[in-house]
């Protein structure tokens, strides 16, 4: 893939942490201006000194009011070109306990997140007939997992969006895609850990070992992985792909 330019802005949501913080930096080393944007401005700062980031945005993907606030002052310093919709959340419940709140919140961040992210951006990049777009699902946006259907429902919706999407603006030149990932090595996944320590007396290793068997190379998917595939994505030699969900996780999917 050509290397980016520091004329190339891309935003990245959740870019503060995790998988988020490893696309911001793998885009920042590419050679874009990354903005990244998230609720905790502390984190974000920390993205921004150290190199992942040139410039941080504090809003609450939740919240269509506040992205569409920080995402209009992101764009007036520099039109965006590139979106990576990653900020999420993953709440485990057995779906007889899973209330109402539990699939509304699920949805607000993990769906609504990204469309009012996508919403934001998408007029500038339709006037200047280029953008990438891509949405951070899940391999559980692509199949199912026990005791997780709040969140897996939310994935999904994300893959629906993306491939309609797509549709959309295929003519405009824009590409919609979503990166899968597999369980990955983050924070977020350190709550899963727990979640499975807590409830079943595993160990530790034995947590990991429950999570790693869904990919059949026996293992968690890096951040880097992950952010490699959006890199790719991000470039102009992928500029005919769109409406694809491209799974990182080892042949699970």
């Amino acid at each position: 893939m050509s290397p980016l330019s520091r004329s190339s802005h891309a935003l990245v949501t959740g870019g503060g942490r995790g998988i988020g913080l490893a696309i911001s930096a793998a885009l920042s080393k590419a050679g874009a201006t990354v903005t990244v944007l998230g609720r905790n401005r502390a984190t974000l700062d920390e993205a921004v000194a150290s190199g992942a980031a040139q410039f941080a945005a504090v809003a609450d993907v939740a919240d269509q009011a506040s992205v569409k606030s920080a995402i209009a002052e992101a764009a007036a310093r520099q039109p965006i070109d590139i979106l990576v919709a990653n900020a999420g959340a993953a709440d485990s419940s057995p779906f007889g306990r899973s209330d109402a709140s539990l699939f509304q919140r699920m949805m607000d961040v993990n769906f609504m997140g990204v469309v009012h992210a996508t919403q934001a951006v998408l007029p500038g990049m339709t006037e200047r007939r280029h953008g990438r777009i891509v949405a951070v699902a899940s391999t559980a946006g692509l199949k199912g997992y026990a005791y997780v259907s709040a969140y897996s429902a939310a994935k999904h919706a994300v893959i629906g969006l993306v491939r309609s999407l797509a549709l959309e603006t295929a003519k405009s030149g824009i590409t919609v895609n979503a990166v899968c990932p597999g369980f990955t090595e983050t924070d977020l996944l350190e709550g899963s850990i727990d979640n499975i320590i807590k409830k079943t007396g595993r160990s530790r290793e034995q947590a990991i070992a429950e999570l790693s068997k869904h990919n059949p190379q026996g293992r968690l998917v890096a951040p880097s992985e992950v952010a490699d595939a959006v890199l790719w994505l991000c470039g102009e030699g992928a500029g005919a792909i769109t409406g694809q969900a491209i799974a990182v996780a080892g042949g699970e999917v």
